[in-house]
């Protein structure tokens, strides 16, 4: 939206609001917030507006989608406030988390193309030799599962660690009904091998678990493509975002300054 900020013209609220598709309380919100800086009175009282504050309402509106409400709603009393170094922290942070969600998306990539490799000693015939050794010597049915210890070898963990694992909920074994013991479906042990993968990455549990359950809700790995596909286009469409934003925040400078 262009305007002529040498004009030194007039607006009010409802021309601000309809200006930008809001209502009148939402323009007046936004003042409160310190989101615009503080509108002039008339003698009765009555806020005016400047070019200036629809700059910063065009530059606040253009943080939102890719900072959200709260970060957005910082950055521009911060500016409006003179704290331009707090301003740029904050920005800083939410390129600094947009690049930290890009890398766990390339860390769950790598470790689903890891898992569709076969293992050492493993073909289409025969399979693993050490899970099949496992799963004839600890469980009684070939679709009973495996038993952690086994499962332990396979990953070459401790099954301590299998055990760390369940704690935090990223494997949810079963119990044999005669023995109790733990005892890994399908779903586990590829849950188990995807949070392997992940552990080996550097990842913490904290942020594994989150990625373990969008696999469980997808239904598995291959349901998790779609998820995976949506998750880029997100990633890509709020850094598309941040460089709109940070394009009206610096015209919304440049006009504070006098440079517009």
């Amino acid at each position: 939206m262009a305007y002529n900020l040498q004009s030194g013209g007039k607006l009010r609220p409802v021309d601000l609001a309809r200006g930008h598709g809001l209502s009148t309380q939402a323009v007046r919100n936004y003042e409160e917030a310190g989101i615009l800086p503080a509108a002039d009175r008339t003698a009765h009282g009555y806020r005016t507006y400047t070019p200036l504050h629809a700059r910063a309402l065009d530059a606040f509106l253009a943080l939102l989608p890719g900072h959200g409400h709260r970060t957005a709603t910082s950055v521009m009393r911060a500016v409006n406030e003179g704290a331009t170094a707090e301003a740029f922290r904050l920005i800083d942070e939410s390129h600094a988390q947009l690049l930290d969600d890009r890398r766990t998306l390339e860390a769950v990539e790598g470790a689903l193309r890891d898992l569709g490799r076969p293992g050492p000693g493993v073909t289409a015939a025969t399979g693993s030799a050490t899970a099949s050794a496992a799963v004839t010597v600890t469980v009684t049915s070939a679709s009973a599962g495996r038993f952690v210890g086994p499962l332990a070898r396979e990953l070459g963990i401790r099954p301590a660690t299998l055990r760390k694992w369940e704690r935090a909920g990223l494997v949810r074994p079963s119990r044999d009904p005669l023995t109790g013991y733990r005892v890994y479906g399908e779903a586990d042990v590829r849950d188990a091998k995807l949070a392997h993968q992940l552990r080996r990455g550097g990842y913490p549990l904290a942020r594994i678990a989150p990625v373990i359950e969008q696999v469980r809700s997808a239904g598995g790995l291959e349901p998790l493509e779609a998820t995976l596909r949506d998750w880029r286009d997100r990633l890509s469409a709020r850094g598309r975002a941040l460089l709109a934003g940070a394009a009206e925040l610096e015209a919304y400078l440049r006009a504070r300054e006098g440079r517009a």
